[in-house]
């Protein structure tokens, strides 16, 4: 008898159940409120987390149980998404106006999250109009279990660093000026946790980070702003990358780094340097006038202010394209699960799908707007996953209004609902063509994907000899650069209603947008939860009887 049986049956003897412990419960109550500051110099109203901003962090362990309510105390409706969880079997929770009914003011929603199988960094953020100017975001750390083997020693610390552009004007101004036909323009800034650093106040604020000299820390940076790439840099220290969206990476070390709207990725800095204070620098790229933000990085004990001149950040796109090719897959580390990430082979996979996606923009009744294969997407009344769930899809949207292919040029745009079907657990690959002369950035809720290659000009299947099927980094995000391609593969086994959008938010909201559904034939709660009984309701669905339940 093994030495498991006999303890099993001693318990059994002794009367007692065998119980398998659930994952532990992580619990937030957050208040949803407006303030004032003044990061760049002009008062302007904000979107504050229990008078945060940023917003608190979520510091948790892969399978944690995440429950976080929230209260509105705006005079408009909210929502939070959560940038790269994937809420597997559970878009009920994604927070996007197509899976959630706005939190209306006065009123509470309770998310119950769980980072299934998944480690990174990631961060949430107002996915409502143009609430994510406004502020709302904040970090979300999801670490690997204890007995998850982590491919670098532990770090003396961690920091992080949400950078994005900023706008000045209110989020209701921007949106009043996108309605309009009008675009965003450019920024007034950049900020790093909230803050402009010397490039605006003329001064250092108080340092940001501090350091033992001959320890080795971790860095963790996002950009969170609306529509400007990011190259982070910190003077004379190297940048150890070692994980992108919830995956280990290849311990390359760089100078600096470019990371696009949307997208996160963690180094580690060793604090190897003559002790005193350095700058980490965030500032835009391919943009006309390049826009900085500095954060002091102080060494303990040190007394020597940071070295005036600022190092230059990179130029052009050929640079950053050629970063991108550099980033690979660490195959022999484990991730959230103790099975090597390599041991994934998705190269060796059957493609049973191809769909190619072309964003543009043009005039609708005078007005600008953004589109995807011809579709511009608008967010009905009726949450898209509450009409699907209650069978009402067929009044509130039709599927499939776009082709798997672009139309032709000078096909007229339509303005609608854009929801397209995915095939449960089929292997897809899709093609992002940008036809625009600025870089774009793609997100996809609730799964990760394998972004498998990338080049100018217009994609051919020609292209495919040149795909990397063996260690591109998987992740939730990708960029596409000007008048470009880029191509992503991955299998679509999370049931549910899944939004894939421009990360460029002025185009998001202009309806550079659609959603996936992906249903499960079976109905089966082993592949997707039924509507929570907490669900909000609006629109169509309002007083109507519950559907059977998933079995």
């Amino acid at each position: 008898m093994s030495h498991v049986t006999a303890v099993f049956v001693l318990v059994s003897l002794l009367g007692l159940s065998v119980v398998l412990a659930e994952d532990p419960y992580l619990f937030f109550t957050w208040n949803i409120t407006y303030g004032s500051i003044a990061p760049l110099g002009i008062p302007q109203k904000v979107i504050l987390i229990n008078n945060q901003f940023p917003g608190p962090e979520i510091n948790c362990t892969s399978n944690n149980n995440i429950i976080v309510n929230v209260f509105n105390n705006l005079d408009e409706p909210f929502l939070l998404t959560w940038n790269g969880i994937q809420n597997r079997k559970n878009s009920w929770m994604d927070g996007t106006p197509g899976t959630n009914c706005p939190i209306p003011p006065g009123q509470n929603f309770t998310y119950h999250l769980q980072p299934k199988d998944q480690i990174g960094t990631f961060f949430y953020f107002p996915s409502l109009g143009m609430q994510k100017a406004a502020g709302g975001f904040g970090m979300l750390r999801v670490h690997s279990r204890l007995l998850i083997p982590v491919p670098f020693p532990p770090p003396a610390e961690e920091f992080n660093a949400l950078a994005g552009d900023w706008f000045t004007r209110s989020h209701k101004l921007l949106a009043r000026k996108l309605d309009a036909g009008r675009g965003l323009g450019l920024p007034n800034g950049v900020l790093i946790n909230g803050r402009p650093g010397r490039a605006v106040a003329g001064r250092d604020d108080p340092p940001m980070f501090t350091m033992q000299a001959g320890n080795v820390y971790r860095f963790r940076f996002c950009n969170v702003g609306l529509k400007t790439s990011l190259n982070f840099r910190i003077q004379k220290h190297s940048l150890k990358l070692v994980e992108m969206e919830g995956s280990h990476t290849i311990q390359n070390l760089y100078d600096s780094l470019d990371v696009h709207v949307g997208q996160c990725l963690s180094v580690l800095v060793a604090a190897d340097q003559a002790p005193g204070d350095y700058y980490l620098v965030a500032s835009t790229r391919f943009t006309k006038k390049v826009y900085t933000a500095t954060a002091v990085l102080h060494y303990a004990g040190s007394n020597s202010p940071p070295t005036p001149v600022i190092p230059e950040g990179p130029s052009g796109w050929a640079w950053s394209f050629n970063q991108w090719r550099t980033f690979r897959w660490n195959l022999t580390a484990s991730a959230a699960r103790p099975n090597p990430q390599g041991s994934y082979h998705y190269g060796q996979i059957n493609i049973t799908r191809t769909i190619k996606l072309s964003n543009g923009h043009t005039l609708v009744d005078g007005k600008r707007r953004h589109f995807i294969n011809g579709v511009s997407h608008v967010d009905p009344d009726t949450p898209l996953k509450l009409a699907e769930y209650f069978n009402l899809s067929n009044p509130v949207f039709r599927y499939n209004l776009m082709g798997d292919l672009p139309p032709a040029l000078d096909a007229p745009v339509t303005l609608a609902p854009n929801v397209i079907t995915a095939e449960f657990r089929t292997f897809i690959e899709i093609i992002f063509e940008n036809t625009e002369r600025s870089i774009q950035s793609y997100h996809l809720d609730g799964y990760a994907f394998f972004p498998v290659g990338m080049g100018p000009g217009k994609w051919s299947p020609e292209s495919r000899k040149r795909y990397n099927l063996y260690d591109t980094v998987s992740r939730h995000s990708i960029h596409v650069f000007p008048k470009s391609w880029t191509t992503i593969m991955l299998t679509f086994d999370n049931a549910g209603m899944w939004n894939l959008r421009s990360m460029n938010w002025e185009n998001k909201y202009l309806g550079q947008q659609l959603y996936v559904s992906v249903t499960s034939p079976a109905r089966s709660l082993r592949d997707e939860y039924n509507m929570p009984d907490n669900a909000l309701r609006c629109g169509a669905v309002v007083g109507l009887p519950l559907p059977p339940s998933y079995t």
